[in-house]
């Protein structure tokens, strides 16, 4: 995979790139987001260059971590999470389902191909990212079921 995609030169903050030494040149800065989540092989050893990437960009993990279902994967770097919960109606001594979809950035350290509708992945809040986007993915799980259903339950 090719690298530079974009116009603009694609770079690590922060690296010297025109080191006369090889092994200087050729490195790569990554870090650990915290929360007990490893940090992936791709992140450490790939070469791709994404900012908006918790591992080797300018975001930091802070505040929620939740955990949802893939519902849609068909924007770039960019996927869709469904959250059901229960709400309590004390009138009627019930609980109605309710859902909310949640847009979260993918980092190409996770095969963003692999990822599939119905896989379970756990996401932490940061900055915003966009106007929609305001989580990062930080695991992915596979879907045991391909079912649909009420993931409560």
């Amino acid at each position: 995979m090719d690298i530079q995609t974009e116009k603009a030169f694609q770079k690590q903050a922060g690296i010297f790139q025109n080191s006369k030494d090889a092994k200087q040149r050729n490195k790569r800065w990554f870090k650990e987001v915290g929360y007990g989540f490893k940090t992936p092989r791709e992140a450490k050893i790939g070469n791709y260059i994404d900012k908006k990437c918790p591992y080797v960009g300018e975001v930091n993990i802070q505040g929620r971590v939740l955990t949802g279902t893939v519902v849609s994967t068909k924007m770039k770097r960019t996927l869709v999470v469904r959250r059901d919960y229960l709400h309590y109606i004390p009138k009627y001594n019930r609980y109605e389902k309710r859902h909310k979809n949640i847009s979260a950035h993918v980092s190409p350290a996770f095969d963003n191909s692999a990822i599939a509708n119905g896989d379970v992945v756990t996401i932490g809040q940061c900055r915003p990212l966009s106007k929609t986007v305001r989580f990062n993915v930080v695991k992915v799980t596979k879907a045991l079921g391909a079912s649909k259903k009420f993931t409560k339950f």
